[in-house]
């Protein structure tokens, strides 16, 4: 591969999403070691951005970097994945019942939007899965809270690594849609403890189909 253009952004950081995707794909196997050498000859750059770009990964969680032995992709136990959910679960649950009492018809119409996507999106896992988080991520955007948005871009990312097998479950897409027509109805009535209930479900059973 030819030498990477620089963006606007740093070298870095466009390494770092480089490899995040290619974790988030599976190219790059949970527990696997990265090789350094390879990667930076792949990618026609030094090994100093890589290193750099490494760092952020392993500040993510996504990398896990072992003294004398280098950077691996990070193995999530089911120890780790119950705690990711178990935080998602607070965080967006509080989200949902922010937007629930105070979004304008305008925002839940833009949820409704993204929901009917959805619906259409359920014979097609990788569309599913993208509006599914364009789903979520609108909603913390309507709910305004940068340090909650933060902390849960950081868990999603963990969550990732072990998201495809909880949607690999046979009939766990059609569950999932089913509980977002839950929380979409309670939007929509603005119900805002229902709206939280029926959020803290959809992770519990995410959390028992990824398991």
């Amino acid at each position: 591969m030819a030498g990477l253009s620089l963006s606007p952004r740093a070298l870095y950081e466009e390494v770092a999403e480089l490899l995040r995707q290619r974790i988030f794909n599976r190219e790059l196997a949970p527990g696997s070691w990265i090789d350094e050498l390879k990667l930076a000859d792949e990618y026609g750059i030094s090994r100093t951005p890589l290193r750099e770009a490494l760092k952020v990964l392993a500040t993510e969680g996504l990398v896990t970097m072992k003294v004398r032995r280098g950077a691996y992709v990070t193995e999530v136990s089911d120890s780790d994945l119950a705690d990711v959910y178990h935080l998602l679960a607070l965080l967006e649950s509080d989200a949902a019942e922010v937007v629930a009492a105070k979004a304008t018809d305008a925002q839940l119409r833009e949820l409704q939007g993204l929901h009917s996507e959805l619906e259409k999106a359920v014979k097609n896992r990788d569309r599913f899965f993208e509006v599914n988080e364009a789903f979520h991520m609108r909603l913390l955007e309507i709910a305004n809270n940068r340090w909650r948005d933060q902390m849960v871009a950081d868990l999603r990312k963990v969550m990732k690594l072990n998201r495809h097998n909880s949607l690999l479950k046979s009939g766990r897409i059609e569950e999932s849609l089913a509980e977002h027509r839950a929380i979409m109805a309670a939007l929509v009535a603005r119900d805002a403890a229902n709206t939280g209930q029926r959020m803290r479900e959809h992770f519990r059973s995410g959390l028992e189909a990824a398991a």
